[in-house]
């Protein structure tokens, strides 16, 4: 198998990524002119993980933002539906766990903070995956969701949509194991969903507080929210209403 379809069937896309393993973390690091470490690093501020919490790094992959978080003295798993990529991070110190997003293999309120970084847009059911994070985070924990988005400069946008997105499949000839599974990678960044859809998305699956904001233009978007907590957790039909956009941060 060397691409999933955009239905997004769980096991295609395992099989993509088993096969796109090798070399993973290099590619990624060419294909994004090394911006994938600026995204990291903010998603680990943003996180915030401190010493004694525990996290879950879903759809880690092979595990490099894993370790990043678990520098601050947290316990960090990571988990990914992919085993191929979690063998070609196993050099890497922290435990990791083969797991079905929809489907997690967590006890209800484990967790003191969930995140995923470029990798819910792979769940077949962002919903059910976002509900599922919900579930295994405890009451007043904390998500961060690192992800392409829309950028928000129209006449970037438009060469973004209809060029550079593109060029990631024929780039990916020169430096994928799996140079064909880019082309689903660039169709699935292209029907993503903005940042105030996933915005509502997330407050449809009972998170609260959420709110986003930009980076590189917006060519990628940082989300977080809180699982509320018992007495807060009333309603949440109106969520999506308070979801709010911060200013892009400056490195």
């Amino acid at each position: 198998m060397s691409r999933a379809g955009l239905d997004k069937n769980p096991r295609e896309v395992a099989e993509m990524f088993d096969g796109v393993a090798k070399g993973y973390d290099r590619t990624n690091s060419v294909m994004t002119l090394g911006f994938d470490r600026r995204w990291r690093e903010w998603s680990r501020r943003v996180l915030d993980a401190r010493p004694g919490e525990k996290v879950l790094d879903l759809a880690a992959g092979t595990a490099v933002s894993t370790v990043e978080y678990a520098a601050s003295g947290a316990w960090c798993v990571a988990a990914d539906f992919s085993v191929g990529m979690l063998a070609s991070g196993a050099h890497r110190p922290v435990p990791k766990v083969a797991a079905d997003a929809l489907r997690l293999p967590f006890k209800d309120n484990s967790f003191d903070a969930v995140t995923v970084s470029f990798g819910i847009r792979n769940f077949n059911d962002t919903v059910v995956a976002l509900r599922e994070m919900a579930r295994v985070t405890k009451p007043g924990g904390r998500m961060v969701i690192c992800e392409v988005s829309t950028p928000v400069f129209k006449p970037f946008r438009f060469v973004y949509m209809r060029y550079l997105l593109k060029l990631l499949p024929l780039i990916a000839k020169f430096v994928s194991s799996n140079p064909a599974a880019y082309s689903y990678l660039s169709e699935s960044m292209a029907t993503w969903p903005d940042q105030r859809t996933l915005g509502e998305l997330i407050s449809q699956a009972g998170w609260e507080d959420v709110a986003w904001f930009n980076l590189t233009g917006g060519m990628v978007a940082l989300h977080r929210a809180t699982k509320p907590k018992p007495a807060a957790a009333a309603s949440t039909a109106d969520a999506a209403d308070d979801a709010v956009e911060a200013p892009e941060p400056t490195a």
